[in-house]
């Protein structure tokens, strides 16, 4: 005998009851991050060379930070992310060499505390996808649960003895074990699944969720998407780019379709800039360098925020944000109190994101190459060459042989802090 309509209705109504979180339950965090994506490449940062309308679609329903900022290659920045530090502190300015089978490992054992083990602790569903350049899992086979993640669907980069691809037959480990069911497949296709699966899992466990979406795009290689092979077109990174977005785009309307989205921060930002020498345009002029640039270029990331019902559609913040700043922000968005003993350089703006004050953070840091940039919103200085920048005009920026007047006493002041951040790390 059929059910009928009303009574399926019924049915499903109390399904999504069974499971649906209220306003004081600690909130799911899916942050989506990209790999190699600068500020410029998005709409509705002015960038005029991309199309990018998933995630400009998020920022009109969430908060935009104009100027949020990181290292310029991925193990520092990624390292601040994790550990709540500067490049300066935590000590990796370069890219840890997994790509050629290094044993080195950050230690997340002992050396380094991470936010994820924090919330994992707390409760949270810990999950983490993607580019995984902190150790090589032949030899560190337990490194992302060291790091703080239940679970994982990660590219392994080194694999018997050499290195491996992360698009088309991809090396992905899925919880220690090498999938191989999927070698037709298209890596960061797999990894939305993986990402759509796990909310699912969370959700019909009555779990808080914490996704870390390492994306494995727009990273070189320039590779035709599924979109190009079905197109016919040329491989590109504008296409790449493109196709990323879309799978961002397939993400959050998997929130919305599990009813979860006014009890979700979806977050998305870079990790660094754009790995292209090519000058991209913007609504405010060129943007030249990249990726590896101790500079605008190299360091400026998009960074947006949305979750219904709790941050303002459409708000365009002008706060300064570090990378280190999310470690205590996520933990003051689920309600976790700092462990003692823990030092960060991070500033939590989760009041930022509920319609609050401002950040009180004064400059942002970038490292590279055991160098350190400094950056106060106008003045940038560079530990290593001694330069002092003019980045009041962005995206240009001019070296200045002699510091003029006006910008004497914030170049002392951001002196003094790379002063007193050089001998913390020693």
């Amino acid at each position: 005998m059929k059910a009928s309509a009303p009574t399926l209705l019924l049915a499903v109504l109390f399904s999504a009851a069974l499971h649906a979180q209220t306003e004081s339950d600690p909130p799911n965090i899916l942050l989506l991050f990209a790999d190699d994506l600068g500020y410029e490449t998005l709409g509705c940062y002015g960038g005029q060379d991309f199309q990018t309308p998933h995630l400009d679609r998020l920022a009109a329903g969430g908060m935009r930070f104009k100027r949020a900022y990181t290292s310029p290659v991925c193990t520092p920045s990624r390292m601040s992310l994790y550990t709540g530090t500067y490049a300066s502190q935590h000590g990796y300015y370069n890219v840890l060499p997994v790509h050629v089978g290094t044993k080195q490992a950050v230690d997340f054992r002992e050396r380094f505390a991470t936010f994820p083990q924090l919330l994992r602790k707390a409760g949270y569903a810990t999950s983490v996808t993607g580019k995984w350049q902190l150790a090589a899992l032949e030899f560190h086979p337990e490194h992302c649960r060291d790091a703080g993640f239940d679970s994982w669907c990660v590219w392994q980069i080194w694999r018997r003895g050499a290195k491996t691809t992360r698009y088309w037959n991809p090396c992905l480990n899925h919880d220690g074990r090498i999938r191989d069911d999927i070698a037709d497949r298209f890596g960061p296709d797999v990894l939305a699944d993986y990402v759509i699966d796990q909310m699912k899992s969370a959700v019909d466990a009555g779990r808080p969720f914490y996704i870390h979406h390492n994306m494995l795009l727009p990273h070189v290689p320039i590779i035709d998407t599924p979109a190009e092979r079905a197109s016919g077109q040329p491989a590109s990174l504008g296409r790449m780019i493109h196709y990323m977005d879309a799978l961002c785009g397939r993400i959050i309307a998997a929130v919305d379709q599990l009813g979860i989205a006014n009890q979700t921060y979806v977050i998305f930002m870079g990790d660094n800039g754009t790995d292209s020498q090519a000058r991209r345009k913007t609504n405010a002029g060129p943007v030249s360098g990249g990726k590896r640039d101790l500079n605008d270029a190299g360091t400026h990331i998009p960074l947006i925020v949305r979750r219904p019902g709790t941050i303002a559609s459409g708000t365009v913040a002008d706060d300064l944000i570090d990378m280190a700043d999310w470690f205590p922000t996520l933990c003051d968005l689920a309600g976790i109190t700092l462990p003692a003993g823990i030092e960060l350089d991070g500033v939590s703006f989760a009041s930022r994101l509920h319609g609050g004050e401002p950040s009180s953070r004064m400059w942002i840091t970038g490292g590279i190459r055991n160098e350190m940039s400094y950056f106060d919103g106008q003045w940038r200085i560079r530990t290593g060459t001694e330069q002092v920048i003019d980045a009041r005009h962005l995206p240009h920026e001019t070296v200045l042989e002699i510091v003029p007047a006006e910008a004497e006493l914030p170049i002392k002041r951001l002196r003094s802090a790379a002063v007193l951040q050089r001998q913390r790390g020693e």
